[in-house]
């Protein structure tokens, strides 16, 4: 499926969120309190040409320098800046010009909305497929947020690979995208529809785990998931046999992470303050991490609390003197289980 193909769906055929035929790019669950105050404050019209699979809104990001590939109309963009702050900055990457008129267009607007004396805003016109063509420093940002939109490019692969070298050490790769349970078949890759809907393009879960490793994101997280319904009829059709889920996954630039949980006797205890996680931080779906309990870790789960942003809201207990083997209840099991796409799973209503 070609570039051009994705600027068509999203710049022509799709109007807004309500044209879309299944739930694949909407959300879900309702974002947190503070949240929800930044999404009150972003203009209407980018608000309507949203498509997005999970708000991408990792925590504990004052000040952070944040990378958005596939910004679209720039609703998460605008929510991050408020996140950061005025001595933060967002810069938002999109192929379609439609989409970026709309991000540009209220940019100024939302400055005044916020109360910043310069904008902390700017978007870029470019394929995230060729990031290195961009001008974008490598090792400069912080963070990398995309949200259902590497679904979209063909070499996958290179995505990973770019935000691996734009990210500083320490840095984290926090993207929500869609996937699979098998290897959709060659013939779908290039219905439109399909593949507009970000359903065609999702990978394997399992090839998503082998291509990001080999980026250099040495152990992908999963913090959460969902089935994905398909509304459609006929798009249910085609794709009968595939399940879809909608997951939200960090990655971490930490060159230090072994290819298993190993336990070395390690625990961690949280001491709160990071904002919307007060009274408990979750690092993933396996470590979630109540504020003043001793929680033990595997030794990658340590160092990515321990050598990123978060370090300052936790004690660390032990060190990496001695091993025990394996840490058990770590891992990339299948995401999957009990998730389908039949009538089971409800499409989602768009917030």
């Amino acid at each position: 499926m070609n570039l051009q193909n994705s600027q068509e769906y999203y710049g022509e055929v799709l109007q807004g969120s309500v044209d879309l035929k299944t739930d694949a790019c909407t959300m879900a669950d309702m974002p947190a309190p503070h949240i929800m105050q930044a999404m009150a404050k972003v203009h209407p019209e980018v608000k309507a040409r949203y498509y997005g699979c999970g708000l991408v809104a990792p925590a504990a990001i004052e000040g952070a320098r944040i990378l958005d590939l596939g910004s679209g109309s720039g609703q998460d963009a605008y929510i991050l800046a408020q996140l950061v702050g005025p001595e933060g900055e967002i810069v938002g990457v999109d192929a379609t010009p439609q989409q970026l008129a709309v991000a540009n267009e209220y940019r100024e607007w939302h400055r005044e909305q916020f109360g910043y004396d310069k904008g902390n805003v700017r978007f870029v016109e470019g394929d995230i497929e060729r990031l290195d063509e961009l001008g974008l420093e490598p090792g400069s940002f912080d963070i990398i947020v995309s949200n259902c939109v590497i679904n979209l490019v063909a070499d996958k692969a290179a995505v990973f690979k770019a935000a691996f070298e734009l990210l500083k050490p320490g840095g984290e790769l926090y993207f929500s995208d869609v996937y699979c349970d098998r290897r959709v078949p060659a013939h779908l890759l290039e219905d439109p529809v399909l593949h507009g809907e970000c359903l065609s393009g999702a990978l394997y879960w399992g090839d998503f785990h082998a291509q990001a490793k080999a980026s250099g994101f040495a152990d992908p997280r999963l913090v959460k998931h969902r089935p994905l319904g398909i509304g459609d009829a006929a798009i249910a059709a085609k794709l009968d046999g595939i399940n879809f889920i909608s997951a939200t996954y960090r990655l971490f630039k930490l060159e230090a992470l072994e290819p298993e949980c190993e336990d070395y006797g390690q625990a961690v205890i949280y001491r709160g303050g990071i904002v919307g996680e007060d009274r408990v931080f979750t690092l993933d779906q396996g470590h979630v991490i109540e504020k003043g309990r001793v929680f033990p870790v595997c030794g990658n789960s340590w160092m990515m609390l321990r050598d990123t942003r978060f370090a300052d809201h936790f004690e660390f207990i032990g060190n990496f003197d001695q091993h025990f083997g394996v840490f058990e209840g770590c891992g990339a099991s299948s995401p999957f289980g009990a998730t389908d796409n039949s009538a089971e799973a409800e499409p989602a209503a768009c917030c």
